[in-house]
């Protein structure tokens, strides 16, 4: 997996957006958001996976992040997208109330035969594009971008007010995703 990204620079802060298959609208569910929250909680933890930004929308995610612990960034996300890949998967098909459990698996395993280097299911699409963050201004740009697709898409009112997100960190509230680093920026 690790052949679709390429990021120069190991140490370099980067912003990475991954969208679901056919952009569907997974993550419409929390169960299936809170299995990338614990991930990027493991991350965090025992990856070196330093988070400055980040954002669930109901098809993909945004994330800015810096691989701290010598581990190559696109081995860090290639694993994080390896994990909740299986895991998601494994709630849809476990979910007695999700009703659109027999679309969801029959899309994936098409999308799967497609693939090389898939077997069985593919949940998430193979063209994130890392784009390395040069400067404040840059960072600056992208956190807002970030914070800003749930208000763009109607969910809510203000960026700190939607719960999966960085949003409120930045507003110096606390988020339901622990040891944020808040970029320090001055407007």
């Amino acid at each position: 997996m690790s052949r679709n990204y390429k990021f120069y620079n190991p140490e370099g802060l980067y912003f990475v957006s991954f969208a679901v298959v056919g952009w569907l609208d997974v993550f419409t569910r929390n169960e299936y958001k809170d299995i990338l929250i614990e991930s990027l909680e493991f991350c965090q933890k025992q990856k070196g996976m330093e988070i400055h930004a980040w954002c669930v929308m109901t098809n993909h995610v945004h994330l800015i992040f810096r691989s701290i612990n010598n581990q190559k960034p696109e081995l860090l996300l290639g694993d994080f997208k390896r994990f909740t890949s299986r895991n998601i998967t494994k709630a849809i098909q476990e979910n007695s109330n999700e009703s659109r459990k027999e679309f969801l698996l029959d899309y994936f395993k098409k999308e799967a035969e497609k693939s090389s280097n898939t077997t069985n299911y593919q949940f998430w699409r193979h063209d994130s594009k890392p784009i390395e963050l040069w400067s404040n201004e840059v960072i600056q740009q992208k956190i807002e971008y970030v914070h800003n697709n749930p208000v763009k898409e109607g969910i809510v009112f203000r960026a700190e007010d939607y719960k999966y997100s960085s949003a409120s960190d930045y507003a110096g509230e606390k988020g339901i995703l622990d040891n944020i680093v808040v970029f320090q920026y001055f407007k």
